[in-house]
């Protein structure tokens, strides 16, 4: 039996979803003559006018490169852009806005801390414990850090229902172990980490965490201070915002230690041929001319989910995460891969007798957009003896018809495939 996810008899969420599905200009349109239903957020969501808009205004009005200029133009696209800075640290409770460094996404924030962290702190012999589920933006950099330094990987394994198996974890956990690198919430079967105990039983471990937070923060509030993570790394494209652009939140002290991960105008304060010197955390690591546009428009992003608010968006995903959870576990070919009681607003499957890619097909040609594949988690298709799934995922913009219709997409499957 599937333990279902909490679901209230009749429950209405306080979003209004017709509403904010007028705010994506996207959806306004049709897929082969049907209205588009967007299931495929996780990879990457729509964007709302207000996004959108604040990337053409300042294209329009209000461009000009940032932290250098005397003009107005300059000093109001710097300030726009700052402003950002200190949004993304209210977001997240971080101390400081320093503490918040703008990368091109979490997977430029996981390479400068296994580049920069990693090589001037972890040496040949030290442990770094992943997990089963991460993405391969998580496994990659540490494969490179770990053959360059001689480093050992250990791998923390998920229980049947797609659970982190915590006692293993801790059974990994030693002197030797340095460092964790975990996902808050897994892209490919939604399980939700219990990061706050990971990372107090590294820290118990003498070991340093970073979190990889994309598919936590546009559902839920992240508090980074209560976590007490030493990093945490998340990208705009998946939280309504412009793609290219993302946050690494590193605490103070260790930004200040780690040298600089690439060169270039804006992480320095002097140039000589003899000697650089440095400038100081976030500069320090934002090498060359940044993502004006996206480091702005990042900030209408983070606006629009505070309007809405974190309860109301994540009673919205776990309302529709326990009704398409009953509805699918009704389809008798379907088997749903990750039923942790704890999860995102994200549902993996597959079906007998048929490829997710031919499912995700003729999905398609009913207006309705899943993603199919292994979800760039090979290891964790692997751990479930399947080559890949068909996965819905939910954003601020979906509704239980939108569930409904994505049902009906799947009984044409059945009728087709058997």
């Amino acid at each position: 039996m599937i333990a279902l996810p909490a679901e209230k008899a009749g429950a209405v969420t306080s979003l209004d979803t017709e509403k904010i599905r007028r705010d994506f200009p996207i959806l306004t349109q049709t897929i082969h003559g049907k209205p588009l239903t967007f299931l495929d957020s996780a990879a990457s969501a729509q964007k709302p006018r207000c996004v959108i808009d604040a990337i053409s205004r300042l294209y329009e009005t209000g461009y000009a490169n940032i932290h250098r200029g005397i003009y107005k133009l300059s000093q109001d696209a710097t300030e726009a852009y700052e402003q950002t800075r200190e949004k993304v640290r209210a977001l997240i409770n971080a101390r400081h806005s320093a503490e918040c460094l703008f990368v091109r996404g979490a997977t430029e924030g996981i390479n400068l801390v296994a580049q920069s962290y990693g090589r001037a702190f972890l040496k040949e012999g030290d442990e770094i414990i992943l997990s089963e589920m991460e993405h391969h933006s998580n496994i990659v950099p540490w494969q490179m850090l770990r053959d360059e330094k001689g480093l050992a990987l250990k791998i923390a394994p998920v229980l049947d229902d797609g659970s982190l198996d915590m006692d293993a974890y801790k059974g990994l956990l030693s002197e030797r172990t340095k460092f964790v690198a975990m996902l808050h919430i897994s892209n490919a079967i939604g399980t939700q980490v219990p990061i706050k105990d990971v990372i107090r039983l590294a820290h118990e471990a003498g070991a340093r965490v970073l979190v990889d937070g994309c598919q936590a923060v546009p559902h839920m509030a992240v508090d980074v201070q209560d976590l007490d993570a030493d990093f945490y790394t998340f990208s705009g494209h998946k939280m309504y915002g412009p793609s290219g652009i993302g946050v690494l939140y590193g605490k103070a002290g260790l930004l200040d230690a780690m040298p600089p991960w690439q060169g270039g105008g804006d992480m320095i304060e002097t140039v000589t041929f003899e000697k650089t010197t440095y400038n100081k955390a976030p500069h320090k690591f934002e090498a060359g001319t940044p993502h004006i546009a996206g480091g702005i428009a990042l900030g209408a992003a983070i606006d629009y989910i505070n309007t809405l608010g974190y309860d109301a968006i994540h009673a919205h995903g776990q309302d529709l995460l326990a009704y398409a959870t009953k509805k699918l576990t009704a389809i008798n070919s379907l088997r749903i891969i990750g039923t942790a009681p704890q999860k995102g607003a994200v549902i993996s499957f597959v079906m007998k007798g048929t490829h997710p890619h031919d499912i995700g097909t003729i999905l398609d040609r009913e207006g309705i957009a899943v993603r199919t594949g292994h979800h760039c988690a090979q290891p964790i298709m692997e751990r479930f003896g399947i080559p890949a799934t068909a996965r819905a995922s939910f954003g601020l913009y979906n509704s239980r018809e939108d569930v409904d219709r994505l049902v009906a997409g799947l009984r044409k499957v059945t009728e087709i495939f058997g």
